[in-house]
This record gives structure tokens, C-alpha cells and sequence, in this order.
């Protein structure tokens, strides 16, 4: 049986819904020069980035933050960190990757006990090669809700990937108790064109954000927010950039986007889009943010060239 209601209205919906229409930056997670959680700096970057205007809420633990690249204990503790340090300004966000359903629930329930709100719900990562089978994602979300109370986000990953979800799937997702938002990343201009629409027809309650970091521009114009990485860096600018396309002023974003494009191309235009992260620590460094931009492995330093466009991409952008 299809969990699926198409009557909007009737959708579940949590008690005080957590409000992700604006800025959503996606945290690095920061490491001292030996690569130990640096608890303190996380703390300031929470601070420092809540108090940019715009900004909604905080979430961790996902691919710009190393989240996979942390042990239990520290991304339970860092959850209670963001928490700590936010003092309930705006909510904590947990990416939640466990492969296996029942391990997603229980990692869930862990980022609940410390304080999270909301949960940024990550596909199992084997369907990344080898697809899902149709009913499997449903019942991952609900497991994650049932088991934590956590307000989930549907992710929608690349066209390119296996994990990504056909619309009968995202509208199943959207349908279910708990599923507050949806970060979209697609990259798929055509599947954007016609999937959107439908979602914001049968769930007008339903937030719809991109998180197309390279691809602001084009996706800008149909969204409530945006869930990214870039906002670590920019979030003054971004969330310009996300008023300019609620009041669908092309001439305003445009404007924005070619001031950030060489930011863009020195972040996210890269060989590998992991390499985005190690150059956001760059970026935030060069804005005075960070001290160091030490990564944990599998991710390894840029070249001193890399570092230098980086760094001379932010004073082009008028950002340091």
C-alpha cells in the first residue's frame, strides 16, 4: 500500500515546525592542527554564523562537515556543542547517514537526546551503485521519525547518482509524518522544471530548498531557502542573493552571482566536489574565521596555488 495521501491537508505535521525559509549554511566541522575536534572553534563558528541576518538554523554532520569522517562519540558531542553554543537562537540539523534503516534510527535517536530538532535524511549509501528498491527510502524515513521525533528533510541526491529519488518516491517522502523541507540537489534542469512544480502543487507547505551550491542562480527563483555548504562563507551574500529571487529580481541576483562567481569556481568548480570542503576552511581562514583548515582523511590539502586563487577569489568578491 501506497503511503502516499495526495490530499495536502491532510499531511501529519509536527508540532512547531521548524521555519528553514532563508539561509541554511551546512558547517565545516573544525579540527586543530593535529586533527582533534576543536570543540571551543566549532562553538564560535556556530555563534558567528547564527548571527548572520537570514540565517535559520545550523546543520552538521553532512559532507561539508566530515560528519562520516567522526566517531559516535564526537558527533554526538558536537551536536550538543552547536546546541550549547546556539542556546535555542535557531535549531541544531544532524545529517543522518547511517547505512541500514534500523542504524539510521538509532543514530537519529542519538542526535535527538543531544539536542537536535531536525534531521537532514541521507539516502544508504549503497544505493548510491547499486539503486533502491521501490518502498525502501519510505521506510527509512519513517523509521528515523518514529524511532527520534526528529523533523526530517527529504534529500534529493544527483540525477547523476542511484540514490536519487523518481518523483513517486519524493511524494511518498513528502506525504509521511515528520517531513518538514526538502533539499533539493538534482542537477538535473529538466527534472527541476517538472518536479518541482508538482511537489510545491500537492504539499504547498512543504519547504522547498536548493542546494545546488554551483547553480544558485538557476534554481533560486523557485525556492524557499537554501541548504549549503557556500553559506558557510558567504551568508551575508547568499541570503541577498535568496531575497533577490523571492521577489523575483533577476537583475539583483544576477548581479550577486557574477560577484560570487569567482568564489564559485574556486570552491565548487574543482576536479573532485569534495575538494569544496578542504577550500571552504581555506575561505573561512582567509575571512579570519578558522585558524587552520585542517581536514581528516580521505580528504587531503590543496596545492599553496589552490590556497592563493582561493584566497584572492574572496578579496575579488569583495567577501575579505
Amino acid at each position: 500500500m501506497s503511503l502516499y495521501d495526495p490530499a495536502p491537508n491532510k499531511r501529519p505535521a509536527p508540532a512547531n515546525v521548524m521555519d528553514l525559509r532563508g539561509l541554511n549554511p551546512a558547517p565545516v566541522t573544525v579540527f586543530d592542527t593535529e586533527g582533534k575536534v576543536d570543540w571551543a572553534a566549532n562553538a564560535e563558528l556556530a555563534k558567528w554564523l547564527a548571527g548572520k541576518e537570514g540565517v535559520k538554523s545550523l546543520v552538521i554532520l553532512g559532507h561539508a562537515g566530515e560528519g562520516t569522517f567522526l566517531t559516535t562519540e564526537e558527533q554526538v558531542r558536537l551536536i550538543e556543542v552547536y546546541v550549547e553554543a546556539l542556546d535555542g537562537k535557531i535549531p541544531v540539523i544532524a545529517g543522518i547517514t547511517g547505512e541500514g534503516t534500523e542504524v539510521a534510527a538509532k543514530e537519529a535517536k542519538r542526535a535527538a537526546d543531544a539536542g537536535a530538532i531536525g534531521a537532514l535524511v541521507y539516502p544508504s549509501h549503497g544505493w548510491l551503485r547499486f539503486g533502491y528498491q521501490d518502498g525502501a527510502p519510505q521506510d527509512r524515513y519513517k523509521a528515523i521519525y518514529e524511532e527520534s521525533g526528529l523533523q526530517c528533510i527529504l534529500f534529493q541526491y544527483p540525477d547523476a547518482t542511484k540514490a536519487t529519488y523518481n518523483l513517486k518516491t519524493q511524494l511518498e517522502i513528502a506525504a509521511q509524518p515528520g517531513v518538514v523541507a526538502t533539499k533539493n540537489g538534482v542537477r538535473n534542469m529538466k527534472r527541476w522544471d517538472t518536479e518541482i512544480p508538482v511537489l510545491r502543487k500537492e504539499f504547498p507547505d512543504l519547504q522547498i530548498l536548493t542546494c545546488h551550491d554551483e547553480y544558485l542562480l538557476h534554481t533560486m527563483f523557485d525556492v524557499d531557502g537554501a541548504l549549503v555548504g557556500y553559506g558557510n562563507i558567504a551568508p551575508e551574500l547568499l541570503f541577498q542573493l535568496i531575497q533577490a529571487g523571492k521577489a523575483k529580481d533577476y537583475a539583483k541576483a544576477r548581479a550577486i552571482h557574477d560577484q560570487l562567481l569567482p568564489v564559485t569556481k574556486n570552491v565548487y568548480h574543482r576536479g573532485s566536489h569534495m575538494e569544496g570542503t578542504v577550500a571552504l576552511k581555506i575561505a573561512l581562514r582567509a575571512r579570519g574565521v578558522l585558524k587552520n583548515a585542517t581536514v581528516r582523511s580521505p580528504l587531503i590539502d590543496l596545492s599553496a596555488q589552490a590556497e592563493q586563487e582561493i584566497e584572492a577569489a574572496m578579496k575579488e568578491a569583495g567577501i575579505v
